[in-house]
């Protein structure tokens, strides 16, 4: 079960981009998969919305294998419970519904809640990083044997041969309170004396009144013409801001896996990221993150790690990747080692493959 619209967009997230790599390489492993779109505004959809996912449910034989997107079933756990007994569902979850930055209190309780009662009742949940499995089993008290981590793949690219080696800062995210704009632009603003400039490619219709608070503030920092908003790029834009680029920036608040890490790795840029949710594990830095400039011990990462919202940290960080030759020469070798030993989206679908065939047979 998917959201309505996957792959039609003109700006899909990550949740998108994995959902229809997963039902593309399960096809080719030679799983029979039969994709049911609900289109809504998930996680709070509509009557019709709500009509239309339990008739679909409610249509599928005894017995069938259901992987559903968390956005569209943990919003509506009495819709799916109803259907558990019969059907075998996997909750897939890209984010915890209450973990989206921008909710009241209320909101986020009732969220979480709803979330707790789709998953309790599912008969796995696949998460997207090791992280998040244990934070959803933690959370939401799941035994361990109904988590499952399935982390998303990445394509082969060329590697990018950026600008100066330094000065091009990319970040991909939407534009939301969640991936940290605000916080990138307080840093960025304090570095003006430094040589930089900010490429930011991602939706911004996604939380518009954020969006409009992150451009006042480049105009008031008087930083707007060194940090574009490109707005979403997707083929050969997406591809030429990669090849551009010399450090990828990505200040979340929070993040379960954070593909755009193993996307610019898998072009040998290094990743200038925070130590939100399963980022650190992302980019190859043990939990609690690593000082900016520094290495874990025994071995060399491909970036660095400063702690989520802290924007003098992030300041910091850029600062001495601008300020060090020796440092950005370190990090770039570091990503284009990590580069060879990330996951193919092929490998990505043979392990929930294997997730589903043991569903399969703990029903027989």
């Amino acid at each position: 079960m998917l959201p309505g619209g996957i792959g039609a967009t003109a700006s899909p997230s990550g949740g998108d981009v994995y959902d229809r790599r997963m039902c593309r390489g399960l096809t080719a492993a030679g799983r029979p998969v039969a994709e049911i779109t609900v289109p809504g505004t998930w996680p709070r959809p509509a009557p019709s919305a709500r009509a239309r996912l339990a008739e679909s449910l409610a249509a599928l034989p005894d017995g069938s294998l259901v992987l559903a997107d968390g956005l569209v079933c943990c919003g509506v756990p009495e819709i799916t419970a109803a259907q558990a007994r019969r059907l075998r569902i996997a909750v897939l979850v890209h984010l915890p519904l209450a973990a989206e930055t921008g909710l009241s209190g209320p909101e986020a309780a009732d969220l979480d809640a709803r979330e707790r009662a789709a998953v309790r009742s599912a008969d796995a949940v696949v998460a997207t990083s090791p992280w998040a499995a244990r934070w959803l089993a933690d959370h939401h008290g799941l035994e361990g044997t109904r988590t499952h981590t399935v982390e998303p793949g990445v394509d082969h690219a060329p590697l990018a041969p950026g600008t100066d080696g330094a000065a091009r800062l990319l970040c991909v995210a939407s534009l939301t309170p969640r991936k940290g704009h605000d916080v990138l632009v307080e840093a960025l603003a304090s570095i003006t004396d430094l040589d930089w400039t900010c490429e930011c490619a991602g939706p911004a219709d996604r939380a518009p009144e954020h969006a409009a608070e992150v451009r006042r503030s480049l105009a008031r920092h008087g930083i707007a013409d060194r940090v574009h908003l490109a707005g979403p790029l997707d083929g050969a834009a997406l591809e030429a801001a990669y090849a551009a680029a010399d450090l990828a920036v990505l200040p979340s608040r929070w993040e379960t896996y954070g593909m755009v890490v193993t996307e610019a790795l898998a072009r040998g840029i290094p990743v200038l990221a925070t130590d939100a949710g399963a980022l650190p594990s992302t980019l190859g830095t043990p939990a609690g993150g690593e000082a900016p400039g520094g290495e874990a011990p025994g071995r060399e990462i491909p970036g660095m790690v400063v702690p989520a919202g802290d924007a003098a940290a992030l300041a910091s960080a850029l600062h001495d990747w601008l300020g060090s030759a020796a440092l950005r020469d370190r990090l770039r070798s570091a990503a284009r080692r990590r580069r060879r030993s990330l996951r193919s989206w092929t490998e990505a679908a043979a392990r929930m493959d294997s997730v589903l065939q043991g569903l399969e047979r703990e029903r027989r």
